[in-house]
């Protein structure tokens, strides 16, 4: 588990210096699973409707409630290393 710890660490460190921003859906996808990853399933209210921003980061970290740590800490390093980091 600490390995898996540490890789995370590592992907959030080398998502940082990635060349070229990545496309919306994926800052998305890299958001939720950042969070699911590091905090758990998403609490407390929805932002206002007049928040687009984090209306979406909140839907997409939602969307993943349920997921176990482990997995959405797997899922961001491949997502990070996909995109060449």
């Amino acid at each position: 588990m600490a390995d898996l710890e540490q890789q995370f660490l590592a992907a959030t460190e080398a998502i940082k210096k990635l060349g070229e921003r990545p496309d919306n859906d994926t800052l998305l996808k890299l958001y939720a699973l950042y969070k699911q990853g590091s905090v758990g399933d998403v609490d407390g209210p929805k932002p206002g409707f007049f928040d687009f921003v984090g209306t979406a980061k909140y839907e997409a970290w939602a969307k993943l409630k349920g997921t176990a740590r482990d997995a959405a800490q797997s899922k961001y390093i491949e997502l990070v290393h996909s995109l060449g980091a």
